[in-house]
């Protein structure tokens, strides 16, 4: 099995995996908005509701990642923006400051969402005591993803993994993301390189590859 194959079976996978489990959480949510309709609201129902907000918002998020439905260049940076914005209003460690109406100067490609997306979620690990996510556009095609907080720095092995300079025998469920990243941004002909940063930064910048 080739690299393209592994890629597409992992999101074929997430897709199948999202899907199914959208519909029961839908359901809870469903079942305390009916409590809550005939007047049974208390800790618990309040404890339910925003657990399963957080799944549903979880869902969609790794959908987007990770899923085939995410490689869509449709996909509009407003929808990435909230959809990221609600995978993060949960815990209210990380907030983003950038604007999701902003003209990025180039066009996008299929996997282009998918891929920011997958950018944003390795900012957010870089933050463990939280912090701020901004993008903004460069020249020559670029988008800039910063994380900046206190303690800000990728995980062990995250950048060899992230380079595919890590064994598949390595990896742990820490490392699984930057390792998936890089078969997307390989699948798509993208580009994640991590720049040098001040203390409490971290730069991501993801481009279009060049075709060779």
């Amino acid at each position: 099995m080739n690299e393209q194959d592994t890629a597409l079976l992992t999101e074929l996978i997430a897709s199948k995996i999202c899907h199914d489990l959208t519909s029961p959480v839908g359901a809870v949510a469903n079942g305390v908005e009916i409590m809550e309709e005939i007047g049974v609201e208390d800790d618990v129902t309040a404890l339910i509701a925003f657990s399963a907000a957080q799944a549903s918002a979880k869902l969609k998020t790794l959908r987007m990642a990770y899923g085939l439905g995410g490689a869509d260049e449709s996909i509009k940076l407003e929808l990435i923006h909230q959809t990221y914005g609600e995978y993060v209003e949960g815990d209210n460690r990380v907030k983003q400051d950038w604007d999701p109406n902003m003209d990025i100067g180039f066009e996008t490609h299929r996997g282009f969402p998918k891929l920011l997306m997958c950018c944003l979620l390795l900012a957010g690990d870089a933050l463990p005591k939280g912090g701020v996510i901004s993008v903004k556009a460069e020249e020559d095609s670029t988008l800039l993803i910063t994380a900046e907080g206190e303690n800000a720095a990728l995980r062990d092995n995250v950048l060899n993994t992230l380079e595919h300079k890590t064994s598949v025998d390595d990896l742990d469920p820490k490392l699984i993301h930057p390792y998936i990243t890089k078969l997307f941004a390989n699948k798509y002909n993208y580009e994640i390189t991590v720049s040098d940063a001040p203390e409490n930064f971290i730069f991501l910048r993801l481009k279009q590859a060049a075709v060779s």
